[in-house]
């Protein structure tokens, strides 16, 4: 429990928000889209997914005008940092090395990763199983930073990919043994597709917080303490409304929020 938003837009002094005469501020989320069911990129150019409708209602509540920034995750932080956007929502984990870095807002939901492989495998997450076989990852994920801690020095080729779709190509075409990304996104965006028909878990979630995290969370630059505030505040009110819920029930039959 292995996945960001676009727009040239001027900065605004202390809180990274833009408003003009007329029209509402700007929240710039940075995504990036290849993390279905959370986010994913139609063929026009638009953006879907579990996360978007969260940010999309995070923006309605604080009467701000969403813009979805594409970035790729393994630099969607340094981006942040830089100010290509305000903030990241893209399936991100708080985890400590990512807190000595950027904040983050309360949680949005949680999920622990899990392997998947041929149905009928045997293969369990641990390196003993794993040696001698090739495991898929996304790139800059928190996956990747704990197969490769555990792992790849016992024996276990870890691959890492830029993106889940290039994974699940590799899985179905045989170049991959497993993969190893979060639970959820594993079942709605393969698992319960054509391509994920012979495909099914292999072994337990992994709820090692290495690989399972603090849960997902929106990324914030340390110095925005008032937008990470403001987003609290509608996380919050998003939750209480039910809006959540409603919103979670397109894609999940279970509680995606966790304990």
């Amino acid at each position: 429990m292995k996945r960001l938003v676009r727009s040239s837009l001027f900065a605004l002094c202390a809180i990274p928000l833009l408003a003009s005469a007329g029209e509402p501020q700007t929240l710039r989320f940075g995504i990036d889209p290849t993390y279905p069911p959370f986010e994913s990129k139609l063929p026009d150019g638009s953006f879907v997914g579990f996360d978007v409708d969260l940010g999309n209602a995070i923006c309605a509540n604080l009467r701000m005008r969403c813009v979805w920034v594409e970035q790729g995750f393994d630099a969607i932080i340094p981006a942040l940092k830089a100010r290509k956007f305000d903030a990241i929502l893209s399936a991100m984990t708080a985890t400590p090395a990512r807190r000595q870095q950027i904040d983050f807002t309360d949680r949005l939901y949680s999920g622990a990763p899990r392997l998947i492989a041929r149905a009928g495998s045997t293969l369990q997450p641990t390196a003993e199983s794993l040696k001698g076989r090739r495991i898929g990852v996304q790139q800059g994920s928190l996956q990747e930073t704990y197969a490769r801690a555990e792992w790849a020095s016992k024996g276990v080729e870890v691959v890492s990919y830029p993106g889940t779709d290039q994974i699940y190509q590799d899985l179905t075409t045989g170049r991959l043994d497993a993969s190893f990304q979060a639970a959820v996104q594993a079942d709605m965006g393969f698992l319960r597709t054509p391509r994920g028909k012979a495909f099914a878990f292999a072994g337990a979630e992994v709820k090692d917080k290495r690989a399972a995290g603090e849960g997902v969370a929106i990324g914030i630059r340390k110095d925005d303490t008032q937008l990470a505030a403001k987003i609290n505040q509608a996380i919050a009110s998003i939750r209480k409304s039910g809006e959540y819920d409603k919103l979670a029930r397109k894609y999940f039959t279970f509680d995606i929020y966790g304990e």
